[in-house]
């Protein structure tokens, strides 16, 4: 059973149909063998001693499996999982009233909990240690403290910064795991089973040359599968085959590698703007047209694991994989303008 904290009213559509994918057990969760596997024993072992599982932390990139693996722990343990996000909880209260309401063996999960605030996070260390919460009443010289007693539980945190969390949460945790970026092979695994589950009628080649493209995350892949969905009922006779697909991901100006338009445009500006770099994030991003965040959290990662960039102390540099795929020669020194191959 799930209590979720969110407005379910203003759910996005896109959620919703992330959520329709999400595998519900283990066996039916594809990829991250090795999180798997230690998550299993944990759960496993746990329900052998009749005791409450530890509390897990879940970091990696956005749409890699985190909140779904959560979910997967709640069912495997026989909990009720009860949701909630480091932003939503800003006050002691709302973690309060979050913890009061949990029943012994219950799962927390907090999304981005990197996020949550300091004054917050003290109040969090005695209940995931200890299971008590300190709640100060009244104020100056009238404030007490008055100590509760929380039925024992799990919590579950996920985060895309892990460096932003605080050395004293995240020693609180049992487990650490990272999801890393999914191989070839398990994405178009996962594309044919949500296929499956929707519906559609897609082929082996084409299901691996959206995987191709999807930069080894199962939310994109979803993602592009919906839309290459939407091509093949239009523009063809409803089958995903790999031209069909290749054609639908031309169409969102989507390549090989999985580089989209602002991708692109991030190369171009580091290549004919910037001479290659060494250029800083905030100037990048006003060449592009883009926050400074966005850049970091959302292109930057997928650009540096392909090799089109890399970061030094003096700024971001262009690797010469970024000059070949703009089709252009690599400078002879730092200096030189790129020249069209």
């Amino acid at each position: 059973m799930t209590e979720n904290f969110y407005n379910e009213s203003n759910e996005a559509p896109d959620q919703a149909f992330e959520q329709s994918l999400r595998p519900p057990a283990f066996e039916d969760f594809c990829g991250q063998e090795k999180v798997k596997d230690r998550l299993m024993l944990m759960v496993e072992a746990a329900q052998q001693r009749g005791d409450v599982l530890g509390h897990i932390l879940l970091s990696g990139p956005p749409g890699l499996g985190k909140t779904t693996l959560a979910h997967i722990i709640a069912t495997a343990a026989n909990s009720k999982i009860h949701i909630t996000s480091g932003p939503q909880i800003d006050k002691a209260g709302d973690l309060a009233g979050v913890l009061t309401n949990l029943q012994e063996g219950d799962v927390l999960f907090i999304d981005e909990i990197h996020r949550l605030h300091p004054s917050v996070e003290e109040y969090l260390y005695p209940a995931m240690e200890d299971f008590k919460l300190d709640i100060i009443i009244d104020q100056g010289p009238n404030a007490r403290t008055i100590r509760l007693s929380l039925p024992p539980f799990t919590l579950v945190g996920a985060t895309t910064r892990a460096g932003m969390l605080t050395a004293p949460l995240r020693s609180r945790f049992g487990l650490t795991d990272r999801l890393d970026y999914y191989p070839i092979k398990d994405l178009t695994t996962i594309i044919k089973r949500s296929a499956d589950l929707l519906g559609i009628e897609v082929q082996s080649g084409g299901a691996e040359e959206i995987a191709m493209r999807s930069r080894g995350t199962p939310r994109i892949a979803n993602m592009l599968l919906r839309w290459v969905r939407d091509y093949a009922q239009v523009r063809a006779d409803g089958i995903i085959t790999p031209a069909v697909a290749k054609d639908a991901l031309i169409m969102r100006e989507i390549d090989e590698d999985g580089l989209d338009e602002m991708d692109k445009r991030i190369l171009e500006a580091m290549i004919y703007k910037f001479n290659g770099g060494p250029v800083g994030v905030s100037s990048l991003a006003v060449a592009v047209g883009e926050d400074a965040s966005t850049i970091e959290d959302v292109y930057e990662p997928y650009l540096i694991m392909q090799g089109f960039f890399k970061r030094t102390p003096r700024g971001r540099m262009a690797m010469p994989a970024a000059y070949v795929k703009l089709g252009v020669t690599p400078p002879r020194n730092s200096h030189d303008q790129p020249e069209l191959l």
